[in-house]
């Protein structure tokens, strides 16, 4: 008995530790994204040489990026991409997927206490699942121990798609 009561808290432990800067991925959002979702993963402003662009995903293996500034390709490029580089990206921001239509977490709202300024925002949008459109609007510069794991998460996502040529030399760090 205290054998079986010791591996329930092992995996209860276990279950929150996921990277989801306080979001949880539920049954549904995994079951919408193995349906088949279209991400769009989109950079904003920093105060710096951030790259800001857009890069569109789709479960058919077709990619749309819009490089607008400090990326080595500037205006609209369409790529293709494998089921396997599909997968990994959605994979990776799966658990940033929130559950309600909406989730902002940015300075001054109660899940960004603290934060660093001059940092990028990075915005997910879900849609064509079974889930419904899902948007997520991260901003970088929210400090913590859980969003040290969001934002590096978050900030690699895109270096899982064959975008590198579009994207250029990223200064460290961003």
């Amino acid at each position: 008995m205290i054998r079986l009561t010791m591996m329930a808290g092992a995996a209860l432990a276990l279950a929150a530790c996921t990277p989801n800067g306080g979001g949880t991925a539920s049954a549904g959002s995994e079951a919408a994204a193995a349906a088949g979702e279209t991400i769009r993963f989109a950079t904003d402003r920093c105060f710096g040489a951030c790259p800001v662009y857009s890069v569109t995903v789709r479960p058919d293996g077709t990619g749309t990026f819009e490089g607008e500034k400090f990326t080595a390709v500037t205006g609209t490029r369409d790529f293709t991409l494998t089921p396997a580089q599909y997968r990994a990206f959605a994979d990776r921001l799966a658990a940033f997927r929130p559950d309600e239509p909406e989730r902002r977490v940015e300075p001054g709202s109660p899940l960004c206490p603290n934060h660093a300024t001059d940092m990028s925002s990075v915005d997910v949008t879900w849609s064509g699942g079974a889930g419904g459109t899902r948007h997520l609007h991260q901003y970088l510069g929210c400090v913590g121990e859980d969003d040290r794991d969001t934002r590096t998460a978050l900030r690699t996502a895109p270096e899982l798609l064959p975008i590198a040529a579009f994207l250029g030399e990223r200064p460290v760090g961003r």
